[in-house]
């Protein structure tokens, strides 16, 4: 008897004989017999027809005539073959059974796989029943029958590609016979590693020794080896190389010799070598809006998790493979970087690299409210990494521009709504709004603009953003009507561009939705820059003497 179909004798009574021959108490109708009449009665008028069942169905699988039918059967289903189960000679019933035939349930036509399969009433399976369906399962697909597709160390390399990359690696240190320098380290990223060429600087700081000059063959297999780098997806060997050894986090400090690279090497910002101040100025903006971006817990560190969820290694790459910097949208252009300092510049009164509470209330020709600002600077929003009291620093403010030029997304709207939330008890209510719409009724009055009332305003809400509690906005109500929900801030806090939404231009609009590609940011920032080039050409022009 295969241990594998071994059956529980639980449930076969106190007179069960362990023999084949059928017990005295079997009643002399036959199982074909019975099995007709519950299929055409039911299990209502023979109640006790489907334990009756079971019991006769046990007693054929502990034969052992039956036990090497069904694992022949089960054999010949795992090779793939038609199966044909032996034809009964006459109706099975405990008579026949012991009359030299093979008992069987099957004919030559349907031969069921599992007991499983059995047409019979429905009754909770018995623990006999349970330990043989699973028995069968085991038989059936057996425990290499599911692949693996979980490696918490990285999917193995197959044989092909460890000597396609011992191939590279030995032609690599044949060129370069004394070691790797930076340029050799941009074909180590690239042809090995298959990453932006952009990461060799911080590979090249990570991999040399400190009185070195350049990278050894012993450090970079140490390096390959101890982390599984080839074994690993490639954002988790830009983690890699970003990252300090043994911390589990990349930080802003940890970016910095990426963005020297970048810096030295990419054509479109060759004409800030002879500025090295706007160099680092650029470098500190990226970083700034990397981590707006990515850094979702505001916690100043970037994980794993954030960098899977980001898009970081596609703007690398998209850097990697762009002469023209401006047209890589996310956290590397220019002209966003030039809009961001110039903004952050005329605000700045006496340049000290700080502004102050008086200072942003002039942001956008005072288009905020005095009651905003005064939540900005209470840091309800986030905390000030300037550190100096009643004082926002340049990265405060990359964080408040990003969030009030493009309320659309879930940063922005998260910044907003912790300013608003007066209580802190996740939720806009009405009292809350008013406290800021108030101040807004009183600019509009000033301007002789007709106040809209707030009853008004909160009805129009109500149906743009159709939140799931009357007179209750919360950020879930306002991220899943993400596009209509800067509206709302800007009502209750943003006087232009509160004009600006009930006077809008549908054409406008359409244009807008037209090229989905571009952030509200991205618009913004496009439109700034030509602004901001066309009055440094005018004050060019007045300097030239005639």
């Amino acid at each position: 008897m295969h241990p594998g179909l071994r059956v529980s004798t639980g449930n076969r009574g106190p007179g069960a004989a362990e023999t084949s021959s059928p017990s005295p108490s079997t009643p002399e109708r036959s199982f074909n017999q019975v099995s007709k009449s519950v299929a055409e009665h039911g299990p209502t008028r023979f109640p006790c027809s489907k334990l009756k069942l079971d019991n006769l169905f046990l007693q054929w699988l502990s034969l052992p005539e039956s036990q090497k039918l069904v694992l022949n059967l089960l054999e010949e289903a795992k090779q793939g073959k038609h199966l044909h189960g032996p034809v009964p000679a006459g109706p099975l019933s405990p008579h026949s059974a012991g009359a030299g035939h093979p008992p069987t349930f099957f004919n030559a036509n349907t031969p069921p796989l599992s007991p499983s399969k059995v047409r019979s009433p429905r009754s909770p399976a018995s623990p006999s029943r349970r330990s043989l369906s699973s028995s069968l399962r085991t038989q059936i697909t057996g425990p290499a029958a599911i692949p693996q597709f979980h490696f918490p160390n990285g999917k193995p390399l197959s044989k092909e590609h460890t000597l396609a990359v011992q191939s590279k690696l030995d032609h690599l240190f044949l060129v370069y016979p004394q070691g790797l320098t930076v340029p050799a380290i941009k074909d180590l990223v690239k042809q090995v590693l298959e990453l932006p060429s952009v990461l060799a600087y911080p590979l090249f700081s990570k991999l040399v020794v400190p009185s070195a000059s350049m990278v050894t063959r012993d450090a970079v297999e140490s390096w390959l080896q101890r982390h599984k780098v080839l074994q690993s997806e490639p954002v988790v060997r830009l983690f890699d190389i970003l990252r300090k050894e043994g911390l589990e986090y990349v930080s802003q400090e940890d970016l910095k010799s990426m963005m020297a690279g970048i810096l030295l090497s990419h054509p479109g910002l060759e004409f800030l070598q002879e500025t090295p101040e706007f160099q680092d100025r650029y470098a500190e903006t990226v970083i700034y809006r990397i981590f707006y971006a990515l850094d979702r817990s505001n916690i100043g560190r970037l994980t794993l998790r954030d960098l899977r969820r980001g898009d970081l290694l596609e703007a690398l790459t998209m850097l990697d493979n762009e002469e023209d910097v401006n047209k890589i949208l996310k956290y590397f252009s220019y002209e966003h970087f030039y809009v961001i300092y110039c903004k952050f510049w005329e605000l700045d009164s006496d340049h000290n690299f700080l502004i102050s509470q008086e200072d942003l209330l002039r942001y956008g020709n005072h288009a905020l409210t005095y009651r905003i600002v005064d939540r900005i600077f209470s840091q309800a929003a986030r905390p000030f990494a300037s550190q100096v009291q009643g004082k926002m620093g340049y990265e405060d403010f990359v964080w408040f521009i990003l969030s009030e030029e493009d309320k659309s997304n879930d940063l922005s709207l998260e910044y907003w709504f912790r300013c608003v939330d007066l209580d802190c008890d996740g939720c806009l209510r009405s009292n809350e709004m008013l406290y800021f719409y108030e101040e807004q009724l009183h600019r509009m009055e000033l301007m002789s603009q007709e106040p809209v009332l707030f009853e008004d305003v909160l009805c129009q809400m109500h149906d743009m953003l159709q939140p799931a509690k009357e007179g209750v906005f919360t950020l879930r109500d306002l991220k899943r009507n993400r596009h209509l929900a800067g509206t709302l801030f800007n009502i209750l806090f943003n006087l232009n561009k509160f004009v600006a939404f009930e006077t809008r231009d549908p054409f406008v609009v359409r244009q807008e939705r037209e090229d989905p590609t571009l952030t509200e940011w991205d618009r913004f920032a496009r439109g700034e820059y030509v602004r901001l080039a066309m009055e440094e050409e005018g004050e060019e022009v007045e300097e030239v003497p005639f």
